[in-house]
């Protein structure tokens, strides 16, 4: 089947992270690209369920063992949380919020799987204190993926100027990640995202949007959009596939700059490793939502891999309720 899904760009853009981390969940954190393409064989590559001995004798961190094909990881979970806040109370507000996450990742909380670290340290910011007490900048000095995690939703629904998404996305980041790169990474992914909503293709959008990304981040993102054609190994193993936004974010902007499609985009993060959900967020947002402009509102998220997101209808009820506002 390849059927694709007809979505105004903005849902595109949410629901193109959502299934992108859910698709890349079987093999998150597997480092061995010889191994994922072994895998891809006799497999394939998307929705896999967990399995330990995927990872056996090579290098990884098998985080998932409790969850199913089609679950979230923290990274899409986070996701949707920051899209149903931002449904359910038409604009963010901090502290509810803050209140929302502890709520939702802490102890007791609906959310079951792998506590990364700028979560385990925003937690232990959180837990102790009233909600009129919660800090400005509750998150933990680290620069990895949960830093970018929730700006599909927060993007999405942005209606004011650059400026202002990009003082909204700082005061959302150090919520989670209180370090100056995670920021100037999110700001440039953000300002990337707002700018093929507004009509961009994914070539001017994520070159246009380098001035935001930080004198770390922006040469090599500016070198990861001069290939001239798509290598994902290549860029890989020149910039990296770990958690952080200076590995991960060059790998991002090559792969939507010359990927065909989301689909494409979604399986070529899969093969190269290491922290494909951390990717997938922003990554399957960008190619979703570049797509669904470029085709009449007809997204290339293909519709088999929708049905096997578990959230789909929490996260199409959501969206519902944003398109409203």
């Amino acid at each position: 089947m390849n059927s694709s899904i007809k979505l105004e760009p903005r849902v595109a853009a949410i629901l193109g992270a959502l299934v992108g981390d859910a698709a890349s969940l079987g093999l998150h954190w597997l480092y061995d690209p010889a191994r994922i393409a072994q895998i891809d064989k006799s497999k394939g590559l998307v929705f896999l369920q967990p399995d330990a001995s995927d990872y056996a004798g090579v290098s990884g961190y098998f985080a998932h063992g409790k969850k199913q094909a089609g679950d979230s990881s923290a990274y899409g979970e986070l996701c949707l949380l920051m899209l149903r806040h931002i449904a359910r109370h038409g604009k963010f507000y901090r502290v509810d919020y803050q209140s929302e996450y502890r709520n939702y990742f802490g102890p007791g909380g609906g959310y079951q799987g792998y506590i990364d670290s700028p979560t385990r340290q925003t937690l232990q910011t959180l837990l102790p204190l009233k909600p009129e007490d919660f800090p400005l900048q509750s998150g933990a000095d680290d620069d990895q993926f949960a830093a970018l995690a929730a700006l599909p939703a927060i993007v999405a629904a942005h209606d004011e100027s650059q400026d202002a998404l990009k003082a909204k996305i700082e005061q959302v980041v150090r919520l989670t990640n209180n370090n100056d790169t995670a920021v100037a990474a999110a700001q440039y992914a953000g300002c990337a995202l707002l700018a093929i909503l507004q009509g961009q293709s994914a070539g001017q959008a994520l070159s246009g949007a380098l001035p935001h990304a930080g004198e770390k981040l922006a040469p090599l993102v500016e070198e990861a959009l001069q290939t001239g054609m798509l290598d994902s190994a290549a860029a890989a193993k020149r910039f990296g596939s770990a958690c952080h936004v200076l590995e991960g974010v060059p790998v991002i902007a090559h792969i939507a700059r010359y990927a065909p499609d989301y689909r494409t985009a979604i399986e070529e993060n899969i093969r190269i490793g290491g922290d494909s959900c951390g990717r997938s967020i922003m990554l399957g947002a960008i190619m979703a939502a570049y797509t669904a402009q470029q085709n009449g509102q007809v997204a290339s998220i293909p519709l088999e891999w929708a049905a096997r997101y578990h959230k789909l209808s929490i996260a199409a009820d959501a969206c519902v309720q944003l398109r409203h506002q």
